[in-house]
């Protein structure tokens, strides 16, 4: 009886000696209560709270279960009956690049009508200093404007003046005014690149607008001729940007590279950011190769002297890390996206696209790199497919145990989708129809139009699908209006595309932009949820997602954004924990003035 009654002391004083640590284990850094919590697991749980520790979720339940797991350093946010949900992540999102520019463009991302529009030229021309340009560099369709047309080039020099302006429209056309063709010294016998045009008039004088028929090295190189930021300025844009991102509930976003914006010479800003320790976003990035004809010893260059690294394993609170190659992996195998014009056919057109891919992604294979391309037609998915199945038996199905990737296929057929599965290959879909939609049914009809892309039957049949915008340039990286066009197919003009079959339901567009996402990053297992153990990357949004009117989709922000358990963004009742951010530099920026996403 005594060596029971000792033994029974023992374990209560081992009992009492462990419970501090017990409670310390359990007590959370950070909980949020009265919430709608969309947890978005398989059943896709809706609950009340979230418990946080060491940047991740360690429980999520009742308001008085979460409770619980407070103490007194823990940090309580009571979510006042908002909608919690997991971080979005744009799978293709030029976010280095928009860092770099953000400070020097206008943005028409949101504009409601062409009179604002040009009144914002004609404001920001008056604070533009010699040597400077105003420019709009893409992120809005026409039909987004109230009036449903583009400017004329008499309304544009009309706005802006003797002041040197360049508009982007998509990838398919530019405007110059006068004054920007003069400071370029482009004349009417300048000659303009393989398949494009400088435009003339009946008169035979230039109109200022620049064709991409469909090469757009005619639009990439004029954007590259104009006056750059200083480093410190492109560095403060790249925090402005960022944080816009962190605005509208983004807490990663997966970088594709882009051209004109070489590595690593113009990644320092989001470097500098995330060796500072202060990266808003988790951001990965893929490489994109910029010497047409070179690609292949680029690439080379870049697997010596790189290493593929994933947010989950180092840098979890700078999340800055390489992923792969892409998304032009050739230049000679690109199918620009201009639906103003005709579409490339690669064999007819490229007589060395074949062989230049092959090399590259042969190369991607046997040094275990993770690869995505860009292939907006089926025409041409069908090709590559040949491609990469040739590399895949050569080398034993390597290819197919890598992570790969196509980006846009908006026409892609679904035989081609059968053999994307078999290599277990992935899509990356984006809102590019959202804005130029009404181009695509011009040229190619509406029957076409109805499945561009098939995103319904990608995920029915298994296939890994992420979503995105491809801001900044022929898409706002605004990710609501894309995710109002994944729910009812409509574009930004509110022009029914989708049919009602290829149109998702609000849960399943919410997926493809967290767990869906995850997946192109091959970060799934630890982001894209709010289960248990799941990076606690979450945003509470501005009204509830998952009931107010479809057409309120476009209007909804974040209120409260967390990435690794820390607060990046905060707004309204929340607006007190939001870091602070530096002032936006240089002094005539139009995000000093106008901001970015415009909501008037």
């Amino acid at each position: 009886m005594k060596k029971f009654v000792s033994l029974l002391v023992m374990a209560v004083l081992l009992m009492a000696c462990n419970e501090p640590t017990k409670k310390a284990s359990e007590t959370a850094d950070m909980v949020v209560t009265n919430a709608k919590v969309a947890v978005m697991d398989p059943d896709r749980t809706i609950t009340e709270a979230i418990a946080i520790k060491d940047g991740k979720v360690i429980a999520t339940g009742t308001t008085e279960e979460i409770k619980a797991l407070a103490g007194d350093s823990t940090k309580v946010i009571d979510a006042k009956g908002r909608t919690l949900i997991p971080g979005l992540n744009d799978s293709h999102l030029h976010l280095t690049r928009g860092g770099r520019f953000f400070n020097a463009e206008v943005r028409w991302d949101g504009v409601k009508t062409l009179k604002r529009a040009l009144e914002m030229l004609k404001e920001q021309a008056a604070r533009t200093p010699e040597g400077q340009w105003v420019r709009v560099i893409g992120g809005w369709s026409p039909f987004q404007f109230e009036e449903k047309r583009l400017f004329t080039m008499e309304e544009l020099n009309e706005a802006t003046g003797d002041v040197p302006t360049y508009v982007l429209f998509l990838y398919s056309q530019g405007y110059l005014n006068q004054a920007g063709l003069d400071a370029l010294g482009i004349d009417e016998n300048t000659k303009a690149p393989t398949d494009s045009e400088f435009q003339k008039g009946p008169d035979g004088k230039l109109t200022g607008v620049l064709i991409a028929d469909p090469n757009p090295t005619i639009l990439y190189a004029r954007i590259g001729s104009l006056p750059p930021l200083t480093q410190l300025e492109m560095e403060n844009g790249t925090r402005q940007f960022y944080r816009e991102l962190n605005t509208f509930g983004i807490t990663s976003g997966i970088d594709a590279g882009g051209g004109g914006h070489k590595f690593p010479r113009d990644y320092v800003g989001t470097k500098k950011l995330a060796d500072s320790g202060k990266m808003p976003i988790r951001l990965s990035y893929y490489l994109f190769p910029q010497n047409k004809g070179a690609e292949y010893a680029e690439f080379k260059a870049w697997m010596l002297n790189n290493k593929i690294g994933h947010n989950g394993e180092i840098h979890l609170k700078h999340g800055y890390e390489l992923e792969g190659g892409g998304e032009f992996l050739a230049w000679s195998a690109g199918d620009f996206e201009n639906f103003l014009a005709p579409q490339p056919l690669l064999d007819r057109d490229r007589p060395t696209w074949r062989e230049d891919l092959k090399q590259i992604v042969r190369l991607h294979v046997d040094n275990g790199w993770p690869f995505r391309v860009h292939a907006t037609y089926g025409e041409t998915i069908s090709l590559m497919l040949d491609v990469f199945e040739e590399v895949n038996k050569e080398t034993n199905g390597k290819l197919a145990s890598k992570r790969w990737l196509f980006d846009h296929a908006e026409t892609v057929q679904v035989k081609d989708l059968e053999r994307i599965k078999a290599l277990n290959g992935g899509v990356a879909i984006q809102a590019r129809m959202a804005y130029a939609g009404e181009y695509f049914v011009e040229r190619y009809g509406v029957e076409k139009a109805k499945e561009a892309p098939p995103i319904k039957k990608m995920m029915e049949m298994g296939i890994p699908v992420g979503a995105g915008t491809d801001g900044t340039r022929v898409a706002s990286y605004n990710p609501w209006p894309a995710l109002y066009w994944l729910i009812t197919g409509k574009t930004v003009g509110d022009f029914q595309l989708a049919s009602e079959e290829n149109q998702l339901t609000r849960e399943e567009a919410l997926h493809l932009y967290t767990k869906g996402s995850a997946w192109v990053s091959n970060e799934e297992t630890v982001k894209g949820t709010l289960e248990d153990g799941m990076f606690a990357d979450f945003a509470i949004l501005s009204d509830d997602y998952f009931t107010i009117p479809e057409k309120q989709i476009n209007d909804l922000t974040s209120v409260l954004t967390v990435v690794d358990g820390d607060v990046v963004y905060g707004a309204e009742e929340f607006v007190d924990m939001s870091p602070e951010l530096p002032e936006v530099i240089p002094d005539w920026s139009p995000v000093k003035y106008f901001g970015g996403y415009q909501w008037n």
